[in-house]
Order: structure tokens, then C-alpha cells, then sequence
């Protein structure tokens, strides 16, 4: 077990690592983060919860004999429900009361727990979800699992906030943007969808510019035969037919304007319709004599494979090493499903979901260390994978796709929590 406490914080981290020192191997069935013991159950539980385009609703129950808790499945922290618990003594609240904060730093899936005794205490588990979780430890290996930030507060909800908050801000995101004010942008999906060409962009890009806009991102349809969402994901080289002059030609048209150039991307996914996929059909998570789900026209890449990392590698790198541009949002539109490698053995079908995750912030890693002055933003369907975790890589995150200014006091104040 490994602790951080934090001497100005009111802050705990904890991990823990599994080591094999035996000469036979062993397997992980289950690998939790964190188990706290309370001697009473006087408490209210907190937990944001909600859906595609109403992520992270305050939900607030009080803790009963039995159990309760959230998880994913989904393969990343989900819109369902967000790794994080908050408990609220008695009649805590917004500015009063005590409150204990407990924030999953992993992407994937997850579950926390709350279980209450019938002599009224209550035990609070985090950590990788164990369900198809399985992880091979021969000698000499060893394994470890994310961290759990756990904050208490003697001010209520908002001082539990203000704690993770800061911390977040300065001990977690890092990089150029951390403490920059981020630049003001327009995306032109919302105007245009798949349907534009160079002269659409920049008839667009000048009315931006004209409105003092400082960053306009190009989103999806960009690349290869992308004309619908049904082809071109998985061939992140430029489409010639809509943009003649390349991204090169449009970059420079964008900064002769003064502003900044963003571009969409969605590298963990792939279209059947797709050059990539005509190549490596097996590069995607399927059972091979099961049906094959598909989430929006698209299949999910099997990071796990060192070779599909390589390759999303390979061509995220040439995009950005050989274009100026200055800002990636970074999407992921569909969970996972049939998660299972023909390319893997049968003792690494459980270690998939998490090597998945773990070659995710390997790419991530990779990709912000190399180009540390792009703005790298993290999207999945909007607030679809939004944990601390992923700030670690990408200082900002996109909260929802639901920009309805009635509906996002919901999302933003729920967001807000951690």
C-alpha cells in the first residue's frame, strides 16, 4: 500500500501494488484501490450520475442497511456514472457540515462501494471494476493499481470542492496550458456538419475572425472519404477532394487571419468503410463467432494490440509533426463492446479493457510530450470519459454535447462537485 499525505491539504492518496516473488504464476481476480472502514453509517451519499447529454445530475441518497454503488462497464468512466463518491454527515451541505470526497484517477472501468452493516457501519471500496478483470503475474512481475484521492471537508460540499479543485489544478494537470487562459474558439460542426470544403471553412474562419474569435477548430470530416459517419475513421490523412490545398494551405490561410488552428480527431475508432479496416480487419475488439455491435457506424480499436498502437501512433505523429497546428480535440464516440482479441491468448482476454487503458495514456503521453505547446482537449461524446485521470494528459476536457444553457446549470453544477 502506498499513501500521499498532503501537509497544507486536507488530502490522502492511496494505491496499491501487487508484487509475485513465487516461482508460480498467479492470477488478479480483483485489484481494489482503496478499503475504508467507518464506525457508523450517519451519512448521505453523493454521486454524480446521469447520460449522454445530461452527464454528471447531483443524485443524493441516504446510506441504508445493504449495498450501494456505481461503476462502468463501458470500458471507459462512463456518462452513467462518475468515479466519484461523496459521503455528507447528517445534515452537511453546501458551506456547512463535514464531507469526505473519494475521486477514482483511472479512465476505465471502475466500481465504487458502499456497503453498511447491521450494526450500522459502513465500508467504502474504489477501484478497477472486477468483472472480466483477470491480470497474469508471473515472478518478478508485479501490478499496480490507480490512485483514489480521498479529501475531507469541515466546510460542506464547497469546501471538499475548493480541496479537490486545487489540488487538481496544480498537482495533477501539467504542462504549458495549465495556468493559461484558454483561447476562445469556434468549432464549425454545429454550422456545417460533414458538409463543407475549403471555401465553406474559410468563408466561416473570416466571420470568426471578424467577431474576434482566437481559435477555429475543424471538426469531423476532414479525412479520408468521410462524407458521412459511416466511412473514413481509422485514415487521418487529408481529403484532397474537400480541402485541395491540404491542411497545410488551410493552417496558413487560418493564422494569416490571427487565429489559432484546432482540429477534431477520433483515433481509437474505426469504420468498416475504411481504408485501415480493409487492411487489418482483426485490429478491432470482436468474438469471432459472435455478432459484431457497432456504436454510431463504428468499431473499437484494440489498443491493447501493440501493433494498432503503433499504428494510431505512427499517424497521429506524422499529422502533427508536419502541420502547425495548435490545438487537438480528441474524441471518443462509442463504448466498448465484445471486448475480446483473436490476437491475444486466453489468460489475456481479462488484462484487455485495462491494457486498453493503459496504451491510451502511452499514446497520450507520447503524442503531449513530443508536441508540448498543442492544446490537447479530451471528448467522449462530450462528458463521457471525464475523470482526473485524463487531465493529467489533456488540461481540459469537453463537459457535454448538450450546450442548452437551461440543461448545462445541471452539468456544470454537478461537474463543479470534483
Amino acid at each position: 500500500m502506498t499513501y500521499t499525505i498532503y501537509e497544507n491539504r486536507p488530502v490522502i492518496t492511496r494505491h496499491a501494488r501487487f508484487e509475485q516473488l513465487g516461482d508460480e504464476d498467479i492470477v488478479l481476480e480483483k485489484a481494489l484501490s482503496m478499503s475504508l472502514d467507518l464506525l457508523d453509517s450517519d451519512f448521505k451519499c453523493l454521486h454524480l450520475d446521469g447520460a449522454w447529454g445530461r452527464e454528471r445530475h447531483v443524485n443524493v441518497l441516504p446510506l441504508k442497511q445493504g449495498c450501494h454503488s456505481i461503476y462502468s462497464l463501458k470500458g471507459a468512466s462512463s456518462a452513467e456514472h462518475n468515479p466519484f463518491l461523496a459521503l455528507l454527515r447528517g445534515s452537511a451541505n453546501e458551506n456547512f457540515g463535514e464531507v469526505f470526497g473519494f475521486s477514482l484517477v483511472y479512465s476505465g472501468n471502475f466500481i465504487g462501494q458502499i456497503d453498511v452493516s447491521p450494526y450500522d457501519e459502513a465500508r467504502i471500496n474504489f477501484g478497477i471494476h472486477p468483472e472480466n478483470f483477470e491480470w497474469l503475474l508471473s515472478k518478478g512481475d508485479s501490478f499496480m493499481t490507480p490512485e483514489v484521492v480521498m479529501v475531507y471537508s469541515d466546510c460542506g460540499l464547497n469546501g471538499m470542492s475548493q480541496t479537490f479543485h486545487s489540488l487538481f489544478r496544480q498537482r495533477l494537470v501539467r504542462g504549458k496550458w495549465r495556468d493559461r487562459l484558454r483561447p476562445v474558439l469556434l468549432n464549425n460542426w454545429e454550422a456545417m456538419t460533414f458538409d463543407f470544403d475549403e471555401k465553406r471553412i474559410l468563408t466561416l474562419a473570416k466571420e470568426a475572425a471578424s467577431v474576434g474569435i482566437e481559435l477555429f477548430v475543424m471538426d469531423d470530416g476532414w479525412f479520408g472519404k468521410r462524407n458521412s459517419d459511416r466511412s473514413g475513421l481509422g485514415d487521418w490523412t487529408v481529403n484532397h477532394e474537400k480541402l485541395p490545398h491540404g491542411l497545410t494551405g488551410l493552417i496558413e490561410s487560418i493564422h494569416e487571419m490571427g487565429m489559432s488552428f484546432g482540429l477534431w480527431i477520433e483515433p481509437e475508432m474505426v469504420n468498416k468503410d475504411s481504408d485501415l479496416y480493409r487492411e487489418h480487419p482483426d485490429w478491432i475488439f470482436h468474438h469471432p463467432e459472435r455478432n459484431t455491435s457497432h456504436g454510431r457506424f463504428q468499431y473499437t480499436l484494440n489498443l491493447a494490440n501493440e501493433a494498432v498502437y503503433q499504428n494510431i501512433y505512427q499517424q497521429l505523429h506524422h499529422l502533427l509533426a508536419n502541420h502547425e497546428i495548435d490545438y487537438i480535440k480528441w474524441d471518443m464516440n462509442r463504448y466498448m463492446s465484445e471486448v475480446f482479441s483473436s490476437l491475444h491468448s486466453s489468460q489475456q482476454q481479462g488484462e484487455l479493457s485495462h491494457r486498453y487503458i493503459l496504451n491510451l495514456y502511452r499514446l497520450y503521453d507520447a503524442l503531449t510530450s513530443e508536441f508540448p505547446n498543442v492544446l490537447f482537449e479530451s471528448c467522449s461524446s462530450g462528458g463521457g470519459r471525464f475523470d482526473p485521470a485524463m487531465l493529467y494528459y489533456a488540461p481540459q476536457t469537453w463537459t457535454s454535447d448538450n450546450s442548452d444553457a437551461i440543461e448545462r446549470l445541471k452539468i456544470q453544477y454537478g461537474t463543479s462537485m470534483v
